[in-house]
């Protein structure tokens, strides 16, 4: 096989003495089945030819190699033969010098790849590591065992362990790479000089299976339990991080063949895992979510050069550091110049903080404040290609600035509302221009938070919803379509959840026993910790508009009030479900009291609610709700349902979203459960007709999605 034909998945040519293997797999040059096979026939070619004295594998396109193919996990194709990690050490046992042309993202079996090679060239702006904790597996291509032994033990397993990639200067730092050379350089010549020099000067094959460890076992288990006491708290629940640990630990104790084959061992358990299958899931559910039925992937945008957003509070300044952070000018408009003088120095302060925290230089920080411009007067977004609404959450106020907007802005500028529970269609109803109106959810803080509910309103352009999906990353959020409707996707589904934490408490749970479960169960924070951290005087109004439109079963009950009319607004006023110390939430008496009595008004024996109950009670509340979302087509998949959940609020990666962990646990079982509820507490336990209909077929969520799309 000589490979030469450019539609091959490896090709093949010799430059001098030295055989060039590239890999040309696009997007990503992933080691597919076709391409693994390809490279080890080919390193045969280049063995058996004696003019070659010394070999580079280069990559076409962006990068040498994205790593395993993830299409191929849990397939029979990921285990034909040659296997990925057989592949290196076919690699590193060659009697001639190989040499890896590292450039762009170098990730995973990229990176374990280019391990198996004696010598590495990097090109400016690579990015190498070995990701693969996030997806819920572990290296598992000789990356736990070879990656110790070239850079130092406590540097790979930090890299392993939290999948952290480095850029090409720190990779030559470590030891990883041999030589970095300019951003402009041909990075497959580079390789084939530095080839020549390794021929010229007498080296051989430098083998990385070959070397020791830097420290000893005594000192290595000293390293092991700093981080398995670190993993233990960051990582509570997730099984990948400390298998990594382990895998990387193996090779204090064992030689390269014993621990790589352990490694092998491991790397299965963990492909195989709900884990893994969860992570990978969420992968494709991600880039899923960008594709919006009705709207090809080429369709024309709108430009989007000028940016206005109107209100400098909380939401509104996040928004504008949003754009500042992504290189993107905005101004800045307010009422009075009061209010803007605020705005922009709340956003001088979170930016300095960061600064001060060693995460932003003072350069970058006065280039991203040069980038906001403050105005007083709505006058400054007649000529902005996108308004962005973030006042107060009140319909009245909102629609009074949508009319001024219409009257305002631009032909063809987008007007878009950062709502997020008021009816987009009725905003948009008071403009002259509802085809270029539609919600913009962003999440709080706005400068963090990664999650963009894209509201399509019942007239929203198409160009409009491909347009701002688009701005969505560009500015390094997750967008998602979704439909109209109180609370949308993310926060109806929240209100049932919270909710039915409140009905545990007055049943007999506390504050604390809900959090706990939930946080056990993956979230980083329960439901009252949270009502806390965002403060109950947000949910307290939201829930008093809310008030005359839902029936007395689906409402808080009177609780929350009583805390807010005690102006315990959560962690900002030193106490709210919780007394403060610092961040530091604590059980207080006080709640505990309130809680007992409204219990005893309501006639209720409180009991002991069992762990189970609690879980079970709130994940399944999300996941009946979701189902009764995508009934309703409010959303395009439940997939993207799982994306609002992963990216909007904390729902744990590595169980994939409420509908995804529905799928694994199995729909039947939850729709048995929800019976159950539905016999002792109700109509509101009553499962969706689209879950129940999937149970009693034996599908899932998943096929669901499929079947939609084929």
């Amino acid at each position: 096989m000589a490979g030469t034909s450019a539609g091959e998945p490896v090709l093949y040519r010799q430059d001098g003495r030295v055989a060039i293997i590239t890999i040309n797999n696009p997007p990503v040059n992933a080691l597919s089945k076709q391409v693994r096979m390809g490279i080890a026939d080919l390193l045969v070619l280049a063995c058996d030819d004696r003019l070659v004295r010394a070999i580079v594998i280069h990559g076409t396109g962006r990068n040498l190699c994205g790593g395993a193919d993830i299409r191929e996990f849990n397939t029979p194709d990921r285990q034909i033969r040659p296997m990925t990690r057989e592949l290196m050490n076919l690699i590193e046992a060659s009697d001639k010098p190989v040499v890896a042309a590292i450039h762009g993202p170098t990730l995973g079996g990229g990176l374990e790849l280019a391990l198996g090679c004696h010598y590495r060239v990097a090109k400016e702006g690579a990015q190498i590591g070995l990701p693969e904790v996030n997806r819920g597996v572990v290296p598992g291509a000789g990356g736990t065992q070879r990656l110790p032994r070239l850079i130092g033990f406590r540097r790979a397993l930090d890299m392993i362990v939290t999948g952290e990639p480095v850029d090409a200067a720190r990779a030559l730092e470590y030891g990883i790479v041999d030589r970095v050379v300019h951003a402009d350089a041909d990075i497959c010549a580079a390789a084939v000089g530095f080839a020549l020099e390794i021929l010229d000067d007498g080296s051989g094959p430098r083998r990385i299976s070959g070397m020791g460890i830097d420290v000893d076992a005594a000192t290595g288990g000293e390293i092991v339990a700093e981080v398995r006491a670190r993993l233990e708290k960051s990582a509570r629940g997730m099984q990948a991080p400390f298998r990594c640990l382990e895998s990387v630990a193996n090779t204090l104790t064992m030689p390269f063949a014993d621990g790589w084959a352990r490694e092998a061992e491991i790397s299965q358990a963990a492909v195989a895992s709900v884990e893994s299958r969860s992570l990978v899931h969420a992968f494709f559910a991600e880039r899923q979510a960008a594709k919006i039925p009705g709207i090809p992937a080429d369709a024309p945008l709108r430009p989007v050069e000028r940016v206005a957003i109107v209100g400098a509070g909380t939401m509104g300044g996040g928004i504008a550091m949003s754009f500042a952070n992504a290189g993107q000018a905005v101004t800045l408009i307010e009422t009075d110049a009061a209010a803007l003088e605020r705005g922009i120095g709340r956003i001088e302060a979170n930016y300095a903080a960061t600064r001060n925290r060693g995460r932003l230089s003072a350069e970058e920080m006065d280039a991203r404040m040069a980038r906001i411009t403050g105005v007083v007067g709505l006058d400054a977004a007649a000529d902005a290609d996108l308004v962005i609404e973030a006042v107060f959450e009140e319909m009245d106020v909102k629609q009074a600035v949508f009319r001024e907007l219409d009257r305002l802005a631009r032909d063809g500028a987008i007007l878009a509302t950062n709502t997020s529970t008021l009816d987009v269609d009725a905003i948009a109803a008071v403009t002259e221009r509802p085809g270029d109106v539609l919600g913009t959810h962003f999440f709080s803080p706005a400068n963090v938070m990664t999650l963009l509910e894209v509201v399509r309103g019942r007239e929203t352009a198409l160009d409009v919803i491909a347009t701002v999906m688009d701005l969505s990353r560009r500015i390094g959020k997750t967008g998602v379509v979704v439909g109209v409707c109180d609370g949308f996707v993310g926060n109806r589904m929240l209100a049932p959840y919270f909710r039915q934490a409140d009905f545990l408490v007055e049943e007999g749970a506390f504050p604390e026993d809900v959090d706990r479960v939930i946080e056990e169960f993956g979230f980083r924070m329960g439901p009252f910790r949270v009502s806390d951290l965002a403060g109950l005087d947000i949910s307290w109004a939201i829930e008093k508009r809310r008030a005359g439109t839902r029936p007395a079963d689906e409402r808080f009950s009177p609780l929350l009030d009583r805390i807010c009319v005690q102006g315990r607004y959560g962690q900002k006023t030193g106490a709210g479900w919780y007394r403060y110390e610092g961040r530091s939430a604590v059980p207080d008496p006080e709640i505990a009291a309130l809680i007992r009595a409204r219990s005893d008004e309501m006639g209720i024996a409180r009991r002991n609610i069992s762990d189970d109950e609690i879980r079970a009670r709130c994940i399944y509340s999300l996941i009946n709700e979701g189902a009764r979302i995508l009934e309703e087509g409010l959303a395009i998949r439940a997939s993207d349902v799982d994306v609002v959940w992963l990216h909007g609020y904390g729902f744990p990666r590595w169980r994939g979203g409420p509908m995804f962990y529905a799928d694994m646990v199995g729909l039947s079982e939850v729709v048995a459960t929800l019976d159950g509820f539905h016999d002792a507490w109700g109509d509101k336990w009553e499962p969706a007709g689209l879950l129940r209909e999937l149970a009693e077929a034996g599908s899932t969520f998943k096929k669901w999605d499929a079947a939609k799309t084929a």
